[in-house]
């Protein structure tokens, strides 16, 4: 393997979604948190991730044999059909075409998952500071465009990333209103998930329902640019996070309402006493009413076992880099179980 030191290994980590694409080359001896070189592409201006690779390697004189990558889709026998971009990657090709000895694949959300042990402090915000059990199962969940979500195992030597589907399963309302969302959007979806209305595809889907009952429509103003928006999502949350809108506060209320019962659950499934991290691109934004009973009332209710989930700490991950740095830590835990 090429050397920048004694005994110190470069290796390529790349972050893949469907409107960036980022890479990174790490080094063994500086660790995840100090990328050696890093730059962001525009994914759908190029064909493929492999002339990507091409051009980030481009004029250097030493090159990585280990690579892993963080890629929006699910990973099936080492290939991944990206789901925003016209990309099939496979695993074989890539150290194919690029001489790579280990190229590794990972889930977009089992990437963010890898890197949640080595976060520091600065990179995440505690909602519930909660009582950590060693080597405990880790839960994450992510509303971002769709709704991820991914645990952690601990192995004997350290933790496994592992992917999960978790945010298509069947939506639970909580409460009447809750229950009349779901009728409300059976209408239009045969399966609604917690996807459809915990997600930046989920909020406008909360907000046409609040705006449909009586004496609820938004304001002229904001309902015009909700309208006009390529994007509604950040036109609802900013108002409100202003609260220039009733309906659009609503609509944020029971959005976080719905992201605490989701993330309960996840906390339930994998009895995630290490810990449960959210991630994505909404939660950082809104982190003043995610920081609220709100959100531990709905995480935390759950019958006989809500004295568990007291105890288990939950995190916002502020630092938007989470997926690539994940990548990282997976091939630097790959080189080191090797030796």
């Amino acid at each position: 393997m090429p050397m920048t030191t004694k005994n110190t290994f470069l290796i390529l980590a790349g972050d893949i979604g469907g409107t960036k694409t980022t890479l990174a080359l790490f080094s063994t001896e500086k660790g995840i948190n100090s990328p050696l070189t890093e730059q962001t592409y525009a994914s759908q201006d190029h064909p493929g991730l492999s002339v990507i690779i091409d051009d980030f390697l481009s004029n250097r004189d030493e090159h990585p044999r280990s690579a892993c990558f963080g890629v929006a889709g699910p990973v099936v026998s080492n290939t991944v059909q990206t789901t925003n971009l016209p990309w099939v990657i496979s695993s074989e090709q890539l150290k194919a075409q690029h001489g790579f000895t280990q190229a590794d694949l990972l889930n977009d959300l089992q990437a963010i998952a890898a890197s949640t042990p080595y976060l520091p402090e600065k990179d995440l915000f505690t909602i519930q500071p909660g009582i950590p059990e060693p080597n405990g199962a880790i839960g994450v969940i992510a509303p971002g465009t769709g709704l991820g979500e991914a645990f952690l195992i601990w192995d004997g030597n350290g933790y496994t990333p592992c992917a999960s589907e978790g945010g298509h399963v069947d939506f639970a309302p909580t409460d009447e209103i809750q229950s009349e969302l779901l009728t409300f959007l059976k209408t239009e979806y045969e399966h609604v998930s917690y996807e459809r209305v915990c997600s930046g595809m989920g909020i406008p889907n909360i907000y046409t329902f609040f705006n449909s009952l009586p004496d609820n429509s938004a304001s002229p103003d904001i309902a015009r640019r909700v309208k006009d928006a390529d994007d509604p999502t950040p036109v609802i949350v900013q108002a409100a996070m202003d609260t220039t809108c009733p309906v659009c506060e609503k609509t944020l209320d029971m959005f976080i309402a719905i992201l605490g019962s989701a993330t309960g659950n996840l906390a339930l499934k994998v009895m995630s006493t290490g810990g449960l991290y959210i991630g994505g691109g909404i939660p950082p934004r809104i982190l003043n009413v995610l920081d609220s009973d709100n959100f531990r009332s709905h995480f935390q209710s759950k019958g006989r076992l809500s004295t568990h989930l007291e105890k288990m700490p939950v995190h916002v991950i502020t630092n938007p880099k989470a997926a690539l740095l994940g990548a990282a830590a997976h091939c630097m835990n790959r080189l080191k179980a090797e030796g």
